[in-house]
């Protein structure tokens, strides 16, 4: 089948009325939970992660792709409208975007939000179509001894791209790495750090862990701020930007998309690093710098196009190589092996319908977002005058449920309670736990590998040096270890995080 036939594939699963109606649910979750913050997209398709379980498999997958990339639609709104972002990846859209509403601009600068969005995430998906089939023909000649190289430099890239020291990032994905090793070993039966209690026998649950660090302990963190939400008294004007605002919106946006598409496929990028490396773009290469702080139309257009590209561009490592980029992929990869799919370069083989049928909804998705974020505003913004004292019980007991449902055991709801604290901890400490997750879900991966290719080469471990592709991996891993020594980097990296926090 050629690209316009497989499209049409995409399409003609993505149009069936159960698809659409997933895609529809999914893009306006995600913008709720962009809008509110509290509880983000990583810990709500943890929540929804065992309801899928009971649909088609592709509805499943598209409805929680529309959720990851609704989200950071929702985040700029309320971010431009009330200086509230709900996603970190709205946290620098506030900055301009804010200065634009209390100027009058609110109704242009969500425009320019939406429209850049709308093509940012139009031209990420098109990437995936374009890069998806080349991609996994070429993954196809991966053997264990690969996939064990290309895990380690994927590992050891996302402690780079990690908020806080590196060490720090490093002892969260060895920790990743060590939970992961709970239960029973399949090869030799034996039990590993189970501490001879059975509900451990086969392991924690991914969804324990995503909620307990990102649902739970958000909740607990949220409980420290006072509440200060100051709605926007003046009315929207017009929503169509100006001519002005059109010349100086459009090639930001297509920087923007550039700066996002890249970082997304990156081991550790995606939408919130995107969002902040593009607006330093912006920064340096506009004429009217010291506009920026004030209500630049490229400081909102920019970002908003990176993180959403950034978002959509995530995909194609976890489709193509069945690795996540992220922690937001790695709740992705769990979806598919709910489902019995194994993501990577098989799919397009197998499963074709799965592989294009989720392309072509994130167009349809995309489009759907431009039409209902816009008519919607009023109501998003009314969202959050409810007081946050009313809305965290809710999400707990949605938290509680989802994880319950996993196994039907009070031990999971208390083991995802203690992640919790645990992520609260980790917090305060200044860990950010996606590369814990990371480590969690590439563990087994990286066990079950390795053992394949000693086996294979009969216990000789230079098999991994002697493929060339897996020394090639090798060679950049020992590269970022030798970019981490250098003090310079360091700095520039600690730079970089300090002016992203500001």
């Amino acid at each position: 089948m050629n690209f316009i036939d497989l499209l049409a594939l995409g399409f003609s699963e993505a149009l069936t009325p159960t698809n659409l109606g997933f895609c529809l649910l999914g893009a306006l979750l995600g913008t709720l939970i962009g809008v509110l913050p509290g509880i983000g997209p990583t810990a709500t398709i943890a929540v929804l992660l065992p309801i899928t379980f009971y649909l088609p498999p592709l509805a499943g997958l598209i409805m929680l792709a529309g959720i990851y990339y609704g989200a950071q639609y929702g985040g700029s709104t309320t971010a431009i409208l009330v200086n509230l972002p709900g996603e970190a990846s709205s946290v620098v859209t506030a900055v301009d975007g804010y200065k634009m509403a209390q100027k009058g601009r609110a109704g242009a600068a969500l425009a320019v939000a939406a429209l850049g969005s709308f093509f940012a995430g139009t031209v990420a998906t098109l990437g995936i179509a374009i890069a998806g089939p080349t991609l996994s023909s070429f993954a196809l000649s991966f053997g264990p001894a690969e996939y064990v190289s290309l895990m380690l430099f994927g590992l050891l890239a996302a402690t780079i791209l990690a908020r806080g020291p590196v060490l720090k990032a490093i002892g969260m994905i060895l920790l990743g790495l060590l939970l992961g090793m709970v239960g029973i070993d399949a090869s030799s039966g034996e039990e590993r750090l189970t501490f001879n209690a059975i509900e451990l026998f086969d392991g924690i649950d991914f969804v324990v862990i995503a909620i307990g660090l990102f649902g739970f302990a958000e909740i607990i963190e949220n409980l420290e701020n006072v509440e200060a939400r100051g709605v926007l008294v003046s009315k929207l004007s017009r929503l169509w930007p100006s001519r002005e605002d059109f010349l100086r919106a459009w090639p930001a946006v297509i920087r923007g998309t550039g700066v996002g598409t890249f970082l997304g496929v990156l081991p550790g990028g995606g939408a919130t690093l995107a969002s902040f490396c593009a607006y330093s773009v912006e920064k340096k290469v506009s004429k009217r710098s010291q506009e920026f702080g004030e209500g630049a139309v490229e400081g909102v257009a920019g970002p908003e196009a990176a993180n959403n590209a950034g978002a959509q561009s995530a995909f194609i490592p976890l489709l193509t190589l069945g690795i996540p980029s992220n922690n937001m992929m790695a709740m992705m990869l769990s979806a598919f092996i709910i489902h019995g799919i194994t993501p990577g370069p098989t799919v397009l083989q197998t499963q074709p319908e799965i592989f294009w049928g989720l392309v072509a909804s994130m167009w349809i998705g995309n489009l759907m977002l431009v039409v209902i974020n816009l008519p919607l505003i009023g109501v998003w913004v009314k969202l959050l005058t409810v007081p946050y004292r009313l809305l965290y019980p809710a999400i707990l007991l949605f938290c509680c449920v989802g994880v319950y449902s996993i196994n039907n055991r009070i031990f999971d709801v208390v083991l995802a309670a203690g992640f919790g604290l645990l992520g609260y901890a980790f917090r305060k400490a200044k860990c950010e736990p996606g590369p814990l997750l990371l480590g969690f879900v590439l563990g087994p991966l990286l066990e079950t590998n390795i053992r394949r290719a000693m086996t294979i080469s009969h216990g000789d471990p230079s098999v991994f040096l002697e493929r060339p592709i897996s020394l090639v991996l090798l060679l950049a891993t020992a590269g970022l270890l030798v970019l981490m020594i250098l003090p310079s980097f360091r700095r520039t990296r600690e730079e970089a995080f300090q002016d992203e926090e500001a």
